[in-house]
């Protein structure tokens, strides 16, 4: 425990030899120092999953994952340790303002990563529907390319159609008319077949004749057009198999499913937020321990060790001036002699 404890001072970024003359601030310093660390410790973790999702490779991940681990461990680490206790309140909290901002865009930064392994079963269900949308649209717009001439092809055929069909339906007039001449039931109602029946036999022989060269031109065309459209619906299904189904399980996707998901959902978005303000408050806690904690014995020690170097410094510049001025006088008398 001891050595843990010890660890924990060293991640504090703290003084220890002048912490080991306040024991009464070991524990503060060691706490702090547990804290920056497991938030290097989840940042690592966070950021090595995000590469992992980027490139799927174990060794670079776990690289990349340490990189940026030590990173925000030695970023947390310097703005807990360039924070000092002093006797003015707001002079410290315009001092721990930047730091805290700096605090919450790392919290920000790391959390998002864990969210996507957090919601990782909700994400993968959202990415499914997203590669079908994707996959739908891909497809209405192979559609698009070649329906417009497919539909003109339909309008033809149906015209075509039309066209058969008003000349059946003339022909079959004509002929029940001259069906009921001959038999009676219309016309001059007298059954015979003189030559009204004969002019509206010919009527209807007449438009049989034409309908069947219109039926032959019409149906070779309907033919060719036809063709033209299973032609035309064959190149869209070919198309379409041919669409590249791309897997969605960037990290890039990951994020827009799940802000989708926070958008559709009340409870994911409140928990989202949660998650976010968790980190948040483990990244920011070290300054404002550093910032509402009572001045304490290490600061005073702190304060002198720095006073200290201070006026040992003022008093080495001073020696160095008398001691640059005498050089001077003698230079002076020495060339006056």
């Amino acid at each position: 425990m001891q050595s843990i404890r010890n660890f924990f001072l060293l991640c504090s970024g703290a003084y220890v030899p002048l912490l080991k003359r306040a024991p009464s601030e070991m524990n503060k310093y060691a706490g702090i120092g547990g804290t920056i660390f497991f938030t290097g410790l989840l940042a690592a973790l966070s950021g090595g999953f995000a590469l992992w999702t980027v490139f799927r490779e174990p060794w670079a991940a776990v690289l990349f994952g340490l990189a940026w681990g030590l990173m925000i461990f030695n970023l947390d680490r310097y703005i807990v340790a360039s924070m000092k206790k002093r006797d003015n309140t707001w002079a410290e909290i315009r001092m721990a303002i930047p730091r805290i901002i700096l605090a919450i865009l790392i919290a920000t930064v790391i959390s998002k990563p864990l969210e996507l392994q957090i919601f990782n079963k909700e994400i993968k269900a959202e990415l499914i529907i997203m590669e079908q949308e994707k996959l739908k649209t891909q497809e209405d717009k192979v559609k698009l390319r070649f329906q417009g001439r497919i539909d003109s092809l339909q309008v033809q055929v149906g015209k075509l159609k039309a066209e058969l069909q008003e000349r059946t339906t003339h022909r079959d007039s004509l002929l029940l008319l001259a069906q009921q001449e001959a038999d009676g039931t219309g016309g001059s109602r007298v059954k015979n077949l003189g030559p009204i029946y004969k002019a509206k036999k010919a009527d209807a022989d007449s438009a049989t004749a034409s309908l069947k060269l219109l039926s032959d031109r019409n149906t070779k065309l309907i033919d060719t057009l036809e063709k033209e459209i299973a032609m035309g619906q064959t190149k869209i299904d070919s198309t379409i198999n041919n669409l590249q189904r791309e897997s969605m399980d960037g990290f890039a996707n990951r994020l827009d499913a799940l802000g989708k998901l926070t958008e559709a959902s009340t409870p994911m978005w409140f928990a989202n937020w949660f998650i976010i303000l968790l980190f948040i408050a483990l990244e920011t806690a070290p300054v404002f321990v550093k910032l509402i904690s009572p001045r304490g014995p290490y600061d005073d020690l702190l304060e002198q060790h720095e006073y200290s170097f201070i006026i040992h410094k003022d008093e080495r510049k001073t020696r160095l001036k008398r001691d640059s001025d005498r050089r001077l006088e003698k230079d002076e008398k020495d060339y006056k002699g």
